[in-house]
């Protein structure tokens, strides 16, 4: 049985910890600062690529793949990008048993071998839009590394398109941007805001970044996933130019996009508990444990028949719900474990329901009902299971993202001075709503200050950005202000 997992009110990062290891999601590799991603978390990943790839080819993008190794001067053809990413870029500097002629970069991302082969398919209007996702891993040479939410290497797909016009790129930006709303939303129950980065935050190179933010269970933020508008600036620096329908050489705009494995955290910080995971039902690959409780060796066969019964009637039942993912059972008849060990295990690694069936519990045609976000055990009638399961399940996916919403809001505050911030914030942490004049400088005097960031400023529902008429709260200034939010974050 798995140690015992630290309460997240003694020590948050520990019990976060506990959990990925416990619930054999991931595990530290032999290279510091990488992860070996489990079969229980590598199952969650395919289900975030399964249900984010039919999104990403709704919108017309169409999946391809680019090496990982990029030259070092397509690194540097973009003076912004290069300086923003250069503390954390691996090198290689020697294959094949010689010294490399050009240094080679394990990519950090890829806009610059994208944008070398964007430079030689683009030629003209009728080759735009141009919209490209892949999915892929990346290096960051991460100083501190935590699992799932920083690690050296990591897994995420990255989308970069081409447009004709810097407008139709600022649309595609914001298309996207409402995707992953939508999908953290509705696939991982994480209630987020949407917004968008300052100048200090953006991506290197980009003119705009938006961003989606999540609040964790201890008030922390963490950056969900990333819109960026990059404008012209990478195609001026490869070049990328079309032939318009002016008969004129324009340069393309472009955008990039991305979610990394980062979301498995954020979804195990909003959703868990002191008992292991909670697993939104979207994410599931097996939905319903039966356990059937044989305390003798002789009810075992009248039990099973019974216990594969009721999963066959359950299966059949959820099949006519209109549940928006294949509902996985399992019948779990190893009788080489106690069932209580058993119990604690299908909780620990997040099944969403549970079903106990025993010989007493088929004398009064009876089953053991338990969700694991309720973690309330019921006796429910035979008959009444299978319908029950699939309301069930759509009511904990639904249930899940109320809480989460719900949290945020009791721990988001408007507080319009910088002393009452700095007090708040030490006392309570969560999401601060205050007016901002988007001044660089007193942006890093607050970062240097209490370790807290610009998140994002607020986007309305038109994903316009929301003007303020108080006085910044930590400047005093008075005109052209908008909502912004600060917080400590992952």
């Amino acid at each position: 049985m798995a140690e015992k997992i630290t309460p997240r009110v003694e020590d948050f990062p520990q019990w976060y910890q506990d959990v990925v290891l416990q619930a054999k999601l991931a595990d530290y590799s032999p290279v510091k600062g990488c992860m070996v991603i489990r079969p229980n978390g590598y199952s969650i990943w395919e289900r975030i690529q399964q249900e984010m790839n039919a999104r990403i080819k709704d919108a017309g993008v169409r999946n391809a793949y680019f090496p990982m190794f990029i030259p070092e001067s397509f690194l540097k053809k973009e003076a912004e990008h290069v300086e923003g990413f250069a503390p954390e870029v691996a090198v290689v500097t020697y294959a094949g048993g010689k010294d490399l002629e050009e240094r080679l970069v394990v990519r950090p991302t890829s806009e610059t071998i994208i944008n070398s082969m964007f430079a030689k398919w683009v030629q003209s209007y009728r080759d735009l839009p141009l919209l490209i996702n892949q999915w892929a891993n990346v290096v960051r040479w991460e100083m501190r590394t935590r699992l799932f939410l920083r690690t050296t290497e990591f897994l995420w797909q990255e989308g970069h398109t081409c447009h004709s016009t810097l407008e139709e790129a600022e649309s595609f930006t914001l298309q996207m941007l409402k995707m992953y709303r939508e999908f953290a939303e509705n696939v991982l129950a994480m209630s987020v805001v949407a917004g968008r980065k300052s100048e200090a935050e953006k991506f290197a190179g980009a003119l705009r970044t938006y961003t989606i933010e999540a609040m964790m269970q201890d008030g922390k933020a963490l950056q969900a996933g990333t819109s960026h508008n990059l404008s012209d600036n990478f195609a001026k620096a490869f070049d990328t130019q079309f032939l318009d329908k002016d008969n004129k050489k324009k340069h393309v705009f472009q955008t990039s996009w991305g979610v990394s494995t980062r979301l498995i955290g954020g979804m195990i910080m909003t959703h868990s508990d002191d008992k292991g995971l909670v697993l939104p039902p979207m994410l599931a690959d097996t939905h319903i444990v039966i356990v059937p409780v044989v305390p003798k060796a002789a009810m075992g066969p009248a039990v099973y028949e019974a216990a594969d019964k009721l999963a066959a009637a359950i299966k059949e039942a959820v099949s006519v719900k209109g549940l928006p993912y294949r509902v996985g059972i399992h019948v779990d008849k190893d009788e080489q474990k106690q069932s209580g060990w058993k119990f604690h295990e299908y909780e620990l690694i997040g099944i969403p329901v549970r079903i106990e069936l025993g010989p007493r519990d088929l004398e009064k045609q009876q089953a053991v009902f338990t969700r694991r976000d309720k973690s309330v055990k019921e006796f429910i009638p035979l008959a009444d299971l299978p319908e029950k399961i699939g309301n069930e399940l759509a009511s904990m996916q639904k249930e899940l993202l109320e809480k989460a919403r719900s949290h945020r809001d009791a721990n988001t505050y408007e507080v319009d001075d910088y002393d009452t911030f700095k007090k708040m914030l030490e006392e309570k942490g969560g999401f601060y709503k205050v007016s901002w004049s988007k001044d660089r400088e007193a942006e890093e005097s607050i970062k240097a200050d209490c370790k807290a960031t610009l998140r994002c400023y607020v986007l309305d529902e038109n994903f316009e950005m929301i003007n303020s008429n108080k006085p910044c709260f930590k400047t005093g200034k008075k005109d052209g202000n908008v909502i912004a939010i600060f917080a400590r974050a992952y």
